[in-house]
Formats: structure tokens, C-alpha cells, sequence
């Protein structure tokens, strides 16, 4: 009978390789150009990914084990993402001009590490099986990230190109009633990861601490599609007191006038094309400036991460529409507080009290952004099934809004 550690590695394992599988999977209909192009300096090429995800292993557990032949000298230059312990790395501004290697060495690459890291799994340390965890989290970040840089550099395609066709999926549920909420009473609350508890958890997300929450209450659904349409219609994007003063800034500065991707006529790009949007679905790739304001033109706000987390406690944060491989990946009616769209906060991206990073190189991995950007809760239609969890904090800057970004309601009571 297989002990209870063997059945953990043996189920560490296979995730592993189902999660390095699926970034291939996801990758599969890319040719070499659509995998090699930059369309912004925040967006980075899907053969990029593929290879950072790879470096990650090779620098962090291979180049430990006893034995391990590096694949190629050259990429810890070019596949270095912002670990500065590490060294010297390309600008990442400039990753579309990698055009060599090709798509298939990167496919050899992971094929390489993935067959090194399966001989030496026995005799991995401890440590390094902690690592593997952070790696597949990691990988799983960009797997979300390879879907929504593909889909930004194929909107600038005059062609329109969907990536993936759509599949049948099954049906949305009926849509929530976003003028319904839930009331929370006031109280000291306990939030964060503990770090007495074995399962995974960012270093961000720690350590488990106390706040004060007064009465509050949270829409019983995201924002949608007909929800934006009316804020439109009634000059949300021309009325500077709905706005914060950097946003009204960016509004003016880059002609905002709708969520990224929309057109006029009712349709919206995706990553299986230009398609009609469903008035029922949650709006999507909306910056936090763009939430706020909806807010504030609703006589609502945004609720603070920790709001978020004491609403979601008790639900399965592997419910809802969330990735689970190529199809039709976008929101739909009818979820609930996980999947579709990640839910902008209030909240800054700050370290909790008693936060101390990593030692060494992967300390880099959260702490030092903790500078100018917000937080978001829940998970994507784009975010891998597993990935999240009660206590995961996403985060982005405010302006930002190429990710599957949209806002659910708070108010006071």
C-alpha cells in the first residue's frame, strides 16, 4: 500500500506535468510569427512565455541537481524576466525581437527540462519540491498571461484572427441579480494565508492577520455588459467628477471612451474573434481607474480586499468559469464570486503586517512591486482551474486592463 508521502509526491507530480502540458496545449495553434511578435511593452510573446516558464525551472531547481547539462548557455540572458540576483537580462520592451531561437527549439527546450526534471524527481530534496510548487503557480500565472498577450497582439491584426474557435461549453447559469446584496456585519476578522498550513500559498498573501471591518454589503453579481452600455449613455467617460484625478488624466491622454476591445456596433474582440456581446455577461478588460468610476457613478464603490475575502469564504474557489484548456475563453452570465473576471478592490498592493519575502533569488517574485499597483480577488475565465484560492491577491497597475479585468460592487450599510 502506497504511503500517504508517496501518494502527495506522486499527485505533485502529475500536476506538474499537466500543468506544463497545457501551456503547450495553449500554445499548439501559434504558429511561429504569432508566437514571436510584441504588441506592447506590458504584453510579452507567447514563445517568451513558453521559454521564461522553462528558464524558471532550469535556474531555480535543475542547475542544483547533481548532473543536469544546461540546454543552451545563451537563454539565462534572454529568458530572464526581473531577478537581478540572477544578472544581466534582455530589455523586456524589446522580447518581440527574439526572433531566434524558433518556436520549435523552445518546444525541444521544455522537452529537455521536462525529462530532466522526471529522472531526478526522486532524489529532489525537499526544498526543491517546495519550488516545484511555486512553479507550477507560476506557470500557471502565465499561462493566464500567454491568453491575454495573444489576444492584445491579435486585436491589432486588421484581420481580425481569432486564436481558438469557439467550442460548446456548458450553458451559463441564469444571470444573478446584480441589484441584489449580501450584508456583512462589522467585526475583527481574520484574513491572509497562515503559514502554519502546508498547502500553497504566495509569500504575499501572508502572513494571517486581524483587520476591522465595518458593515458592509456586495452586489450579488459583476457589472455587465448592458450595466457598462448605460454608464456609456449617460457620459461616464466625459464627466470628470466621476473620476479619480490620475484616471480623468489617462481618460483625456489616451481618448478613453469604452472597455478595451469593444466597438460600436456591439461586438467585442476575443480570443475566438470579433463576436456580439452578450448584455448579460460581465463587462471585461476594464483598468481600475474605469471601475472606480463606474462606482462612483452607480453610488457604490469598490470593496477592499478583505471585504472581498469574508464574502468568499466558504466558496469553492475552483468553482465557475474558469480555463481548463483551448475553447471559447470568456465571461459569462450567470457565475459567481470565482471565474470570469478577476474583481478589482479598493485595496492597494501592500504587505501585510509581519510580510517578509522569500530568502534569496525568489524572494524578487512579489515583494518589490508592492509599489503603485491594486489589488484584484477571485479568478478568470483565462485563469487555470486550481490556481486560485481564498487568499490569492492578483495585482496590476491602475491603468492597466489587457487582462480579463472587471468590478463587482460594495457599498456601505
Amino acid at each position: 500500500m502506497a504511503t500517504a508521502a508517496k501518494l502527495e509526491d506522486d499527485m505533485l507530480r502529475d500536476r506538474f506535468r499537466a500543468t506544463r502540458a497545457l501551456t503547450v496545449a495553449l500554445a499548439a495553434p501559434l504558429s511561429d510569427a504569432d508566437a514571436t511578435v510584441q504588441s506592447m511593452a506590458d504584453a510579452s510573446p507567447a514563445k517568451w512565455h513558453l521559454a521564461h516558464t522553462t528558464w524558471f525551472l532550469e535556474t531555480f531547481i535543475l542547475n542544483e541537481a547533481a548532473g543536469y547539462r544546461v540546454f543552451d548557455d545563451r537563454f539565462n540572458f534572454l529568458f530572464n524576466s526581473y531577478y537581478e540576483s540572477i544578472g544581466a537580462r534582455h530589455p523586456r520592451a524589446a522580447r518581440g525581437l527574439i526572433t531566434r531561437p524558433a518556436l520549435a527549439e523552445i518546444i525541444a527546450w521544455r522537452a529537455h527540462v521536462d525529462a530532466a526534471l522526471d529522472a531526478a524527481w526522486g532524489r529532489l530534496p525537499p526544498a526543491a519540491l517546495t519550488l516545484i510548487e511555486l512553479a507550477i503557480a507560476h506557470e500557471q500565472q502565465h499561462q493566464e498571461l500567454l491568453l491575454t498577450d495573444i489576444l492584445h497582439l491579435f486585436s491589432a491584426n486588421p484581420i481580425e484572427p481569432g486564436v481558438y474557435l469557439p467550442t460548446p461549453s456548458a450553458p451559463a447559469g441564469a444571470a444573478p441579480d446584480g441589484r441584489a446584496w449580501t450584508s456583512h456585519r462589522a467585526g475583527i476578522v481574520r484574513v491572509g494565508a497562515e503559514r502554519s498550513s502546508p498547502a500553497f500559498s504566495f509569500d504575499c498573501e501572508g502572513p494571517a492577520h486581524e483587520v476591522l471591518l465595518r458593515p458592509f454589503a456586495l452586489a450579488g453579481a459583476f457589472v455587465s455588459n448592458a450595466d457598462w452600455a448605460e454608464f456609456i449613455a449617460d457620459g461616464g467617460y466625459r464627466t470628470a467628477a466621476l473620476w479619480l484625478s490620475d484616471g480623468w488624466a489617462w481618460v483625456k491622454r489616451e481618448a478613453i471612451a469604452a472597455p478595451l476591445y469593444w466597438f460600436d456596433d456591439g461586438t467585442s474582440f476575443t480570443l475566438s474573434g470579433r463576436v456580439e456581446r452578450a448584455a448579460d455577461a460581465p463587462v471585461v478588460h476594464l483598468s481600475h481607474y474605469e471601475a472606480d468610476a463606474f462606482a462612483t457613478w452607480a453610488g457604490a464603490r469598490l470593496p477592499t480586499e478583505f471585504e472581498w475575502e469574508i464574502a468568499a469564504q466558504g466558496v469553492d474557489p475552483t468553482s465557475g468559469n474558469q480555463l481548463d484548456g483551448p475553447g471559447t475563453i470568456a465571461p459569462r452570465a450567470g457565475g459567481g464570486l470565482f471565474g470570469d473576471v478577476w474583481n478589482w478592490t479598493a485595496s492597494a498592493f501592500l504587505p501585510y503586517p509581519g510580510f517578509r519575502p522569500e530568502a534569496g533569488a525568489v524572494g524578487e517574485y512579489n515583494g518589490k512591486f508592492m509599489s503603485g499597483q491594486m489589488v484584484l480577488r477571485g479568478a478568470s475565465c483565462a485563469t487555470p482551474r486550481g490556481h486560485s484560492r481564498l487568499s490569492l491577491r492578483n495585482f496590476f497597475y491602475p491603468h492597466q486592463r489587457w487582462q480579463f479585468t472587471g468590478l463587482r460592487l460594495a457599498k456601505d450599510v
